[in-house]
């Protein structure tokens, strides 16, 4: 395995090409489980017949775990409408309609969304009192088994060369509720300062799904505090801003 084309960085882990495979060789500090989970969720997801990339092997590279996947060639959503702003509206349809696709799946042998926003909520940095609120508000949500992501963004999704779109990074994926993840990827775009996208992707999602905004809307509180745990400063006073704080003084 080489490791001298790097397809990109991010905090905590370096994506390389060799050949048709990708390697995503994550840092000494990260867990062997959680290594271990992303590769176990990817292939399960496989199951589903979606276009995702296929896990070849984990493997150990001096000492650092190693996700070995097919390498889609092509270029991410973010990519082409950075490219081709004309064609947003074109690229968000075709965003909406690919969550809407994976969404339509069940992946039974995932964790359940609920119980990963309870045990986040609860390592959350709110007060009790607002934890309890964002605990009882998820409890009332209606229970789903649907494909969450968990991560759905534009840069998560590939188009290769004849126009077949392809989903990475499986790392967060969970059955639950669907708007719960329609939420967070809301919350994804505003995070980005893409509020203008952000509006247009949720109307268009409610709109082709006939989901009302209000229910989509009352998990946004519950992903904000959740999305809190692992944020930085800066991420964390605005999706703080998100959660709904009850006086109870």
């Amino acid at each position: 395995m080489k490791l001298d084309n790097v397809i990109s960085r991010r905090k905590d882990k370096t994506i390389y090409r060799d050949g048709d495979c990708a390697l995503k060789v994550f840092d000494e500090s990260c867990p062997k489980q959680g290594v271990l989970n992303e590769a176990l969720n990817q292939a399960r997801v496989e199951l589903t017949g979606l276009h995702i990339p296929k896990v070849r092997e984990v493997i150990t590279i001096d000492g650092k775990w190693t996700i070995v996947s097919d390498f889609i060639e092509g270029k991410t959503l973010t990519q082409l409408w950075e490219e081709n702003p004309g064609k947003l509206d074109e690229y968000l349809d075709m965003f909406v309609d690919l969550q809407i696709e994976v969404q339509s799946h069940k992946c039974q042998l995932l964790g359940r969304l609920k119980d990963k926003m309870h045990g986040k909520i609860s390592a959350s940095s709110f007060p009790a009192t607002v934890r309890y609120d964002l605990h009882t508000t998820l409890e009332s949500m209606p229970k789903h088994l649907k494909l969450c992501h968990g991560d759905f963004n534009p840069s998560n999704i590939i188009i290769t060369p004849d126009g077949t779109p392809y989903i990475i990074d499986w790392a967060h994926a969970t059955q639950g509720n669907a708007s719960a993840d329609v939420a967070r990827t809301y919350l994804i775009f505003c995070l980005n300062g893409k509020e203008d996208i952000a509006k247009k992707y949720l109307k268009m999602f409610c709109d082709k799904t006939d989901t009302a905004l209000q229910y989509v809307q009352k998990w946004m509180p519950i992903v904000a505090a959740s999305q809190s745990v692992k944020g930085n400063e800066e991420e964390k006073e605005f999706l703080a801003s998100w959660v709904n704080v009850v006086d109870y003084t």
